[in-house]
């Protein structure tokens, strides 16, 4: 707070109308008041040497922005001053001039002058009001108020300045008087300044000295409570200190040091890597000069907890019997070829070379095939402890790397803590959807995953809150995915990807006879001589109540069924229950999902195509209708740019090839085409979907259906070539389940075939073609 000095009384009845500027950067004088100043500056410096010589009286104006070189013009400077005569000057060593300079009269500046090379203005000075009310009064009593409240909580203030506040008579001296001495910005103080009206003046200041005043006494009270938490702490410290010298006394041990024995003790045992010990050792020692009431100490002890519990060295056995692998494998999950061979490769190296490194494998597939159950299946036939992490939604770097110990609650990584929750260092370890990692200003997980999922760096992870290294070489990493392309290309490239396709309806009956009707069974208190369904109602649910690749909806409607037989047993109805077709709807409503394949596609211009999506393959219906117009192609159906460029380049090349196709030359003259994709509301993209919209179109436009049985995918170009497409085998099981004899493939992906089930490939005829006069020969009828 500044303090001002006593005023000399100075006569204002003639003062200059033209004053020279001296900027100001850091303060506020008021009339009045007294304000000592430094003037460095050599433009400000002649400004003051020149007034010196004449009359002494400048105009003091705060600088909206200081400028270094101090060229002010009107635009930098505010437009209220104060005129202030100079009392006393004084130069220094370094030329520089001291000035204590009184306030005198408000002014406004009207005109800046030209001529010298300081600023110059004509002013219009403002006076305040003689008038003097109630309200005027009880404002000036509050202030003083306030102020005295103030000067009280405010040890650098002294006593004598609230009496001279009291012996103020005018309002508006006593406003300027208050408004320089409490702590406020320049901006608030320069606000003041331009308040002309008494009145309104006062009511500003006081506002000002009641949130300074709010400051005071809030300081005051943290003052006093952290004087009494202190006395509190000192007065513990010495209980403590008594304490100690009596359990000394008495023989006994002191609590801090049984433990840090403990710690030592657990050290030795463990037989720590040396990096991990020569750590332990430092956190122990810093351990045994804390006190345990400090917050340091129980974060050292936690830290201690996990590097004497982590399982460096201790490792499970692993089962080596193949013969008995492949029956715990077989015996949990039906089918899942692949998968299941990897795994039995991996045991057999393991058998040949016991330290070889523990494989990164990557289930790759639609939800509900088997991905995760598969993982502890794999554990158990291993012989290992199981761990599962999901990352759904893991945006922070630290859940994967855990927190540096300087932060509050600091922990591990999820990494570090499922292997302390193992109790080994070589257990199956899932990293549970990893598709579906995210990123934001915390970090990118799926970085800090490179280094644990690749065998040539994990054996040296590094944990931001350990910080020494641990072996994770001797675990198994399994990561499950819908889609892989969402997962980052470093990533994805050390990962071995294993695909698990959709099931056949064959291998989902075999699938709930042997394993969802036991377990749904079990879970709602069921016998097995009280419910069982028939070959031909698990084919119903399958195909009128659930479409999907998986089979958790499959599962889900015998639960719905075990319920409702449950319940019949429960209230004394039945004894015992056999589900055939006609009792489905009794327990799941009517059949949701009807096939109306053939009876969509009995007219020209409607084509059937495929479609990937990450739950599985999907139909794709595909509608073409013309009407007379101006050669107008219109696309509907939520359609993606990619899939907009393939509608047209259907058209040209049909227009290209028109009389090859006995089609009429100018077909497009006179009409327009429009083509539909149903289901408007699901965006769509992809080129896929070329060969069955130009087959749709050649169609319409040669007034032929297409074979009803019939379905295709493909990427046309515009000179007929059929391309390769992604998603294959996920499309061929999509058309097995809707009923689809033939399928129009193109060549390249002939290859895909490898992994699709022999009984699919025996019900499908496959066409694989290159040209797309091949496909139109072959759907056409």
């Amino acid at each position: 707070m500044t303090q001002p000095q006593t005023s000399i009384e100075i006569k204002t009845d003639k003062l200059p109308e033209i004053l020279p500027i001296l900027p100001m950067i850091d303060a506020v004088l008021f009339p009045k008041m007294v304000l000592p100043l430094l003037v460095i500056q050599e433009r400000s410096i002649q400004l003051v040497d020149e007034a010196m010589s004449q009359n002494r009286i400048i105009g003091l104006v705060v600088a909206k922005e200081p400028i270094r070189e101090g060229k002010y013009t009107k635009k930098d400077l505010h437009e209220v001053g104060t005129s202030a005569l100079i009392l006393k000057m004084a130069k220094t060593e370094d030329n520089k001039l001291q000035l204590l300079t009184q306030g005198m009269e408000r002014f406004r500046v009207k005109e800046f002058i030209k001529g010298k090379p300081y600023p110059r203005a004509r002013v219009e000075y403002v006076k305040d009001a003689d008038k003097k009310d109630k309200e005027i009064t009880a404002l000036m009593s509050n202030l003083i108020s306030q102020f005295t409240r103030v000067a009280e909580l405010s040890p650098g203030l002294p006593p004598e300045i609230v009496t001279m506040a009291k012996s103020i008579q005018e309002p508006g001296i006593l406003a300027d008087m208050v408004a320089s001495t409490i702590n406020s910005s320049l901006e608030e103080k320069q606000a003041v300044l331009e308040i002309f009206d008494t009145k309104k003046r006062l009511k500003q200041v006081t506002r000002l000295i009641n949130y300074q005043l709010e400051i005071l006494e809030l300081g005051n009270k943290i003052q006093s409570q952290v004087k009494g938490d202190m006395d509190k702490r000192q007065r513990e410290y010495y209980l403590r200190e008594q304490l100690k010298k009596i359990k000394e006394e008495l023989g006994e041990k002191d609590e801090a040091s049984v433990e840090v024995d403990d710690y030592r003790a657990k050290i030795e045992e463990k037989n720590l890597p040396e990096e991990a010990r020569k750590e332990a050792e430092r956190e122990l020692d810093r351990l045994s000069r804390m006190h345990p009431s400090s917050a340091e100490y129980t974060v050292a002890s936690t830290y201690l907890d996990w590097l004497t519990t982590l399982p460096w060295h201790d490792s499970t056995k692993d089962n080596l019997d193949i013969k008995m692998a492949k029956k715990v494998l077989d015996n949990d999950h039906y089918g899942l070829k692949k998968p299941k061979k990897r795994v039995i490769e991996y045991l057999a190296v393991r058998k040949l070379k016991p330290e070889s490194k523990g494989p990164i494998l990557c289930f790759a597939g639609p939800p509900g095939t088997g991905k995760t159950s598969l993982g502890n299946s794999i554990a158990r036939a291993l012989g290992r402890k199981f761990v599962r992490i999901s990352l759904g939604g893991v945006r922070d770097e630290a859940e994967i790397r855990g927190h540096r110990r300087t932060y509050v609650g600091a922990l591990p990584g999820r990494i570090i803590q499922g292997i302390r929750r193992s109790g080994s260092n070589n257990p199956v370890f899932m990293l549970d959807e990893i598709d579906k990692v995210g990123s934001d200003f915390r970090g990118d997980p799926s970085s800090a995953l490179l280094e644990v999922l690749d065998p040539e760096q994990n054996f040296s992870f590094s944990d931001h809150y350990l910080d020494v290294p641990f072996d994770l070489s001797k675990v198994m990493f399994i990561t499950t995915a819908n889609i892989l392309d969402t997962i980052p290309p470093a990533l994805r490239d050390r990962m071995e990807v294993l695909q698990l396709l959709g099931y056949t309806l064959d291998e989902k009956i075999k699938i709930a006879t042997k394993y969802l009707i036991p377990r749904q069974r079990d879970a709602h208190g069921l016998k097995a001589n009280q419910i069982s369904f028939t070959k031909g109602a698990l084919k119903q649910i399958i195909t009128g109540y659930t479409r999907e690749a998986g089979l958790r909806n499959l599962e889900r409607e015998i639960a719905a069924v075990c319920r409702g037989v449950a319940a019949k047993i429960a209230e004394d109805e039945a004894v015992s229950s056999k589900i055939g077709i006609d009792d489905i709807p009794k327990y799941l409503g009517p059949i949701r999902l009807i096939s109306d394949v053939k009876s969509r596609i009995s007219t020209p211009g409607i084509a059937l195509g495929l479609a990937w999506t990450p739950t599985g393959g999907e139909l794709l219906f595909i509608e073409a209708t013309s009407m007379k117009g101006k050669k107008v192609l219109t696309l509907t159906g939520q359609l993606g740019d990619v899939m907009k460029e393939s509608a047209t380049a259907a058209l040209s090349f049909i227009r290209t090839n028109a009389t090859s196709l006995k089609i009429d030359e100018d077909f497009f003259e006179n009409s327009d085409i429009h083509l539909h994709i149903p289901a408007g509301g699901i965006p769509k993209d992809g080129p896929s979907a070329g060969v069955t919209m130009l087959t749709a179109l050649v169609s319409l436009l040669t007034k032929k259906t297409i074979r009803k049985d019939l379905a295709m995918t493909g990427e046309i170009t515009l000179r007929g070539q059929v391309l390769p497409v992604g998603g294959v085998k996920e499309k061929v099981l999509a058309a097995h389940r809707s009923g689809i004899k033939i399928l129009i493939l193109p060549k390249q992906n002939e290859k895909d075939l490898e992994d699709i089930p022999e009984k699919v490939k025996k019900e499908i005829r496959f066409h694989f073609v290159d040209k797309m006069m091949d496909v139109l020969k072959i759907a056409l009828q």
